[in-house]
């Protein structure tokens, strides 16, 4: 399988689902709930949720009384979410490094879903993409692993089993890449994915950010939107306009 395109690969099978099935999304709600209530957002305001998966950011930021749009390129976490569209809540199979049609008020990229690419162009050029396609005073906000905490405290291996499957995980950090292998016999055969996303810490993000031209204005980091601490803190959460 190509390295490159392990996401194409793995996000568009039933067995990722399967994997992350137990997703906390009392969690997922409270840091919504946080955010936009911390960024003050009006009722009127076009959130753009990208990517997407299979739609849970979404339907409860919708719920919040938010237009929401959400885009992803796995078309079955699309087709998945499209069953929960409404007026004010549509789902696209969308590419982040293809520029967007329109723009938006706020764009939300959640649950370390960046950094999966050997070129830092291409990250760049999906910062890009969001930057232009934000309206003026339009907020970006991006939710990532703490890389450091992650390097400090890394459970080099586990299994899990879910549905009667059983997960061998195994993970690294090599080569500015933190990795985790994924095998499994599923279905009459074996397979195999590797995750990969870069090891971003604040200092990185921030380079990466101010080369496309946003300014971070608030960095968090949890859910409860505490202040982000390096070694300890969960979440690496920034704000940027």
């Amino acid at each position: 399988m190509k390295t490159k395109d392990w996401f194409t690969d793995w996000f568009n099978t039933s067995y990722y689902h399967t994997l992350y099935k137990e997703r906390n999304d009392d969690e997922a709600q409270l840091f919504m709930k946080n955010i936009t209530s911390f960024l003050n957002l009006p009722k009127t305001t076009h959130i753009l949720d990208l990517p997407c998966g299979k739609g849970r950011h979404s339907v409860f930021l919708n719920s919040l009384g938010y237009t929401v749009t959400g885009g992803d390129l796995a078309e079955n976490s699309i087709n998945a979410a499209k069953e929960f569209e409404n007026d004010t809540l549509k789902f696209n199979v969308h590419d982040m490094r293809k520029p967007f049609h329109h723009t938006y008020d706020a764009v939300f990229n959640l649950f370390t879903s960046f950094g999966y690419f050997e070129d830092d162009k291409e990250d760049i050029l999906i910062l890009e993409n969001i930057k232009n396609g934000l309206n003026k005073d339009g907020f970006f906000v991006f939710d990532f692993l703490n890389a450091e905490k992650v390097k400090l405290n890394l459970v080099s291996a586990e299994t899990k089993t879910v549905d009667n499957i059983t997960f061998h995980i195994k993970r690294e950090i090599k080569d500015g890449f933190i990795l985790k292998h994924i095998s499994f016999f599923a279905d009459g055969e074996n397979h195999a994915y590797t995750e990969q996303v870069k090891y971003l810490d604040l200092a990185k993000m921030t380079a990466f950010l101010e080369t496309v031209g946003f300014t971070i204005t608030t960095v968090f980091g949890n859910y409860n939107l505490d202040k982000f601490e390096a070694k300890t803190s969960d979440r690496l959460i920034i704000i940027a306009k």
